[in-house]
């Protein structure tokens, strides 16, 4: 059960000037059948201490009449009853038509990223939530993550809701809670599509979901507006990358494209030699290779490619899905850090982007401008020179099915955060 505090306006029986000012809460009460998940909401009323006396003072009444009007008045209000009909999901057109009309997705709740874990071997929850009238209002999908500091389901950028429909929301966290005991899960870890605001974050945690010691995909990135024309971006760039496309034009730099998942064979060595001027360890071929393979196969993911001279600078693997196009891995080779492809590479996406209908550009992850230690600060400067918005998001929460092992999970997590610089 939890509960949420609102305003109510006075009382409009009687007179204005002595109806006592009250405030209502709202209680939820969970009920599952084998069918489906229930929400009742109950509203009661509180008075002030200072209300009850001064109103019954003004109305000649005693304080036990005026409790008992107010009750009375509480007591009429039908309960709200939501009804929603969970299922596995069962069909990608279906789940892409509901995801990609919310403009906040991005491919990290598409069909085909999960195909990807499913050609891993890895085990997935795709879940649906339907009213009574069988109409879709709410998606997730998860994989789930036999870590030995914890199994739990991992939930990047979902769910998919209408995140104002709070009887909803109670419903699909007990959902992912139900599918969490089902896996025999440690925690499930959700990072949800919201911008970290106090009111987001206590939207969270009113369900019972604790701050996460570790991260589960990107929390603060950056981003830009296709609203904007490429004049205008190109005047909000700073004046280095500007430069570098000018000369990028003047050495006759090309770009080519792909969907072929063989050409993730060459993306992978410019990845080996990234990973070691950058100290950061590669994911491997196979891993590429699926996941872009799974991407591709629907015209969501394009591996661009800067040459001069028929070698390649750099190389950006793009995910276009919804209202986004995701700037998911980048690499340079060692010629291209003398002759700047990257830029040229974005102004191509963006372009492909806006001929799509796609309205949002993510850079993806970035670091505060002060982390100058940062391995990722050089990359984070790149990204802000392209006159980026910064968006963070509201950061993972963890829903706690097993407190004595997630102790364990906790303090491993806290450990490696601090080690890693994370």
């Amino acid at each position: 059960m939890s509960e949420k505090t609102k305003s109510t306006p006075e009382s409009q029986a009687g007179d204005q000037s002595t109806a006592p000012k009250t405030s209502e809460k709202v209680h939820r009460t969970t009920v599952r059948t084998p069918a489906s998940t229930v929400i009742i909401e109950t509203t009661t009323k509180e008075i002030p201490a200072s209300e009850i006396s001064e109103v019954a003072k003004a109305t000649g009444k005693s304080e036990a009449a005026v409790i008992a009007e107010v009750e009375t008045e509480a007591e009429a209000k039908t309960p709200t009853v939501s009804v929603f009909n969970f299922e596995d999901a069962k069909n990608r057109e279906e789940w892409d038509d509901f995801v990609t009309s919310h403009p906040e997705a991005n491919f990290l709740q598409s069909w085909d990223f999960y195909e990807f874990h499913l050609s891993r071997g890895n085990h997935i929850v795709r879940r649906l939530a339907k009213d009574e009238h069988g109409k879709i209002v709410a998606a997730y999908a998860g994989v789930i993550e036999a870590a030995r500091r914890g199994r739990h389901l991992a939930i990047a950028g979902g769910p998919i809701l209408d995140w104002s429909n709070q009887p909803l929301i109670t419903a699909i966290f007990e959902d992912m809670r139900i599918q969490g005991k089902k896996e025999n899960c440690v925690f499930v870890r959700v990072r949800p599509q919201l911008e970290r605001t106090p009111e987001n974050l206590q939207l969270l945690e009113s369900r019972g979901l604790k701050p996460a010691p570790m991260y589960l995909s990107v929390e603060f990135a950056g981003v830009l507006d296709l609203n904007k024309s490429e004049d205008e971006i190109l005047k909000g760039m700073r004046q280095r990358l500007r430069r570098a496309l000018r000369k990028a034009a003047k050495n006759d730099i090309q770009v080519e494209k792909s969907t072929d998942p063989k050409d993730i064979h060459e993306f992978y060595q410019i990845q080996l030699q990234t990973a070691n001027r950058h100290e950061f360890v590669a994911f491997s071929e196979d891993f590429f290779t699926k996941q872009f393979a799974a991407l591709a196969k629907n015209g969501e993911a394009v591996l661009y490619t800067a040459k001069y001279q028929d070698q390649i600078l750099a190389q950006n693997f793009m995910i276009f899905y919804g209202n986004e196009a995701s700037y998911h891995y980048g690499v340079s080779s060692e010629l291209g850090t003398k002759y700047s492809g990257a830029p040229l590479l974005h102004m191509e996406a963006m372009r492909d982007a806006r001929e799509r209908g796609i309205k949002r550009y993510n850079f993806w992850g970035i670091v505060e401008e002060d982390e100058i230690h940062h391995r990722f600060y050089g990359v984070s400067c790149f990204k802000r020179g392209f006159g980026v918005d910064e968006l963070r998001y509201t950061p993972a929460h963890d829903i706690i099915l097993k407190p004595a092992k997630y102790t364990i999970t906790k303090l491993i997590e806290s450990v490696r955060k601090k080690v890693r610089h994370v």
